[in-house]
């Protein structure tokens, strides 16, 4: 059964975003109980919304939108709250698409990039998994060849899933394991390609450097691969995510966006600064630990989550 229909994800969602939800509705709460909403009003606001990561150009049109009707009105934290998820959902629609996976193309493949400790690995298994529920036959590479946990780990998700696995040994090249890779999916008939790789701090030209090296292995094995480069994105860095989308889509042509770890940040807010600035397609957000808790991104479901409105 969907999540959505039993109201189980809806629950996990907001109990994800709680600590982003609660921070802003406290510090909304605070500005509008005492006084009306006057320039001065809005400006603290928009500044709440600011410090809350959600950019200066959303917090902009929640202000824009919040003075229409109001002016010099006294307001309540639900009116505030029910104008910024509103506006939220403006900004995050355009970029809430769903993963879509060409059959033209088998297998499809998926790079998957980003910093160290982002959650790369336990996503693509977690992607693994939910391919697998859908039907496809998945192979999963070890591409992280730097790190021996990292071979172990996604093997675990490989076993878990039932998808194909392949992997060398640490230290081994990448750009020669992702080749082989191709190849076996290809021979093994898989349907998804996910390939893992190593962290990667974004202003590590070398290492960035690198990445585009298996890139370009990866077209030499199939020209139009990769299929999809999705970034992994851990919500608790906050602004620091920005630079993190303009450096690896400069890089490798990030096509889609994967926000984990919502649950442990009060930092939400980034989402909607990222959306407003990059228009990147965001296709999954992970709030815990579980295969159920990464979920295809809905942007009314977001907005009403982390203004704290019910569903």
């Amino acid at each position: 059964m969907d999540d959505r229909a039993t109201g189980n994800w809806w629950q996990r969602l907001t109990g994800g975003l709680r600590r982003s939800s609660s921070a802003l509705g406290g510090a909304i709460s605070d500005l509008v109980s005492k006084r009306k909403l006057d320039a001065a009003a809005i400006a603290d606001i928009e500044e709440v919304l600011i410090r809350a990561d959600l950019g200066v150009e959303a917090a902009g049109r929640v202000a824009g939108a919040l003075g229409k009707g109001r002016y010099e009105k006294a307001v309540s934290a639900a009116e505030v709250n029910a104008v910024l998820a509103a506006e939220v959902e403006k900004v995050l629609a355009p970029v809430a698409q769903p993963l879509a996976i060409n059959a033209a193309h088998k297998p499809f493949v998926i790079l998957v990039v980003g910093v160290n400790g982002s959650g790369k690995t336990t996503t693509i298994g977690k992607l693994a998994a939910k391919f697998r529920a859908e039907g496809r036959g998945v192979m999963l590479a070890a591409g992280d060849t730097f790190r021996a946990a990292a071979i172990d780990q996604l093997k675990i998700w490989s076993e878990r899933s039932g998808a194909a696995f392949i992997a060398r040994e640490a230290g081994a090249d990448a750009a020669g394991l992702v080749f082989d890779a191709i190849r076996a999916a290809s021979e093994k008939g898989a349907d998804v390609l996910l390939i893992d790789t190593a962290g990667r701090l974004q202003n590590r030209t070398e290492l960035m450097d690198e990445l585009q090296k298996v890139v370009r292995v990866i077209k030499k094995a199939d020209a139009s691969a990769p299929h999809a480069v999705l970034l992994v994105l851990d919500a608790t860095v906050g602004q620091n995510a920005l630079s993190q989308v303009e450096i690896f889509g400069k890089a490798v042509g990030v096509t889609g966006l994967v926000m984990t770890k919502l649950d442990g940040t009060a930092r939400g807010g980034i989402l909607v600064a990222l959306a407003a600035k990059f228009k990147v397609p965001v296709h999954f957000i992970g709030v815990g630990e579980s295969v159920d808790d990464l979920a295809p991104f809905s942007a009314r479901d977001f907005a009403r989550a982390i203004a704290g409105l019910d569903s």
